[in-house]
């Protein structure tokens, strides 16, 4: 079966969603729509700048929401109304909360699937990863600890060439990037009982922080470690592609993620490791194609698969990154809602 795939919003990341919609069999994208119709029209997809018109012509059964937060509470409305059970819907999910709280019930209420579009845990070198994780090549696991470094927020043009509102955003480096971690955390070491930040903000010409440490208590035991400084880099042809470095260290080995997509793993007190995963030779979309990764498995779902990051768990991820804040603020660890 082929399901009609609607977009709306054609700016900077739109492209990898576009690019991965055309490579996924079994969905066909029937319009794109855009306040700046030019921009809906190099998608190559039908264009419209009014969503409603788009919704009423089209018919789409899945939307994509490829919009920044203010727009994200509006437009699923419009999807609702207009009888759609599906929607991907990107982050960060709405302005706070409150509202990421209200929408997920009409979505429930309307009987729609309402999916957030946090691809990270998607990316193919957390899967081998979650895979030797389970498969328990590391024995038990007690340290994580990720250092993202894209080396992309010096000085005073930084983010302006790609997307410029990072600069005013009033939270900025846990809110837009940092929540990645906290969605993969949980997917590879379960749910977060405490949090504990420093934040701090190193360019001026930014509103929000842009660098800081955060660290996850899980439940499991696991103690997970965010080092995050947007103005520092890594080893990697494409900073882009992982973003940083990870390592996952348990009693009988650790697990490290190179910036390039490598994974490997070095058995406790052996100084060679074993290569799980090569870096991609032909890299394809965003961060190991993750974009096309999630929008394959919603299709998947669509056709009856069980569904990953419906907007109901993804409320979990806005709690802890809410505690994120709120330890920083404080300068104590905070206890996660719902989980203590």
């Amino acid at each position: 079966m082929t399901f009609r795939v609607a977009c709306v919003g054609a700016g900077y990341f739109s492209q990898f969603h576009y690019d991965a919609w055309a490579r996924i069999d079994g969905a066909t994208v029937v319009g794109a729509c855009d306040l700046d119709l030019a921009r809906a029209t190099a998608t190559g997809a039908p264009a419209f700048d009014d969503l409603g018109q788009m919704l009423t012509g089209t018919a789409p059964d899945l939307l994509d929401i490829i919009l920044p937060p203010p727009a994200h509470a509006e437009t699923i409305r419009a999807a609702l109304a207009a009888g759609i059970k599906w929607i991907i819907c990107q982050k960060p999910f709405c302005l706070d909360l409150d509202e990421a709280r209200v929408i997920t019930g009409e979505a429930r209420a309307a009987g729609a699937h309402l999916v957030v579009h946090e691809n990270f845990r998607f990316q193919p070198w957390y899967r081998t990863m979650k895979a030797a994780l389970e498969a328990g090549t590391i024995g038990e696991v007690q340290n994580a600890t990720f250092r993202l470094r894209p080396g992309d927020g010096q000085g005073p043009n930084a983010y302006l060439d790609r997307q410029p509102y990072f600069q005013t955003m009033p939270r900025f480096l846990i809110h837009e990037t940092g929540v990645h971690w906290v969605d993969t955390f949980r997917y590879l070491f379960g749910p977060v009982t405490h949090v504990y930040a420093d934040l701090r903000t190193l360019n001026p010409a930014i509103a929000g922080e842009d660098a800081g440490f955060v660290i996850f208590d899980h439940a499991s035991g696991v103690r997970a470690l965010f080092d995050g400084n947007r103005h520092l880099d890594h080893v990697a042809n494409n900073l882009r592609c992982t973003m940083g470095e990870a390592w996952i260290e348990g009693t009988e080995g650790t697990l490290t993620l190179f910036g390039d997509g490598m994974v490997t793993r070095r058995p406790f007190g052996k100084p060679n490791p074993d290569v799980l995963l090569m870096e991609p030779e032909t890299p394809v979309g965003f961060g190991g194609d993750c974009v096309h990764a999630l929008q394959a498995h919603v299709i998947a779902a669509m056709n009856g698969a069980p569904l990953e990051n419906e907007a109901s768990d993804y409320l979990t991820v806005l709690e802890i990154k809410d505690a994120i804040y709120a330890s920083a603020k404080a300068g104590q660890k905070r206890a996660v809602p719902g989980v203590v």
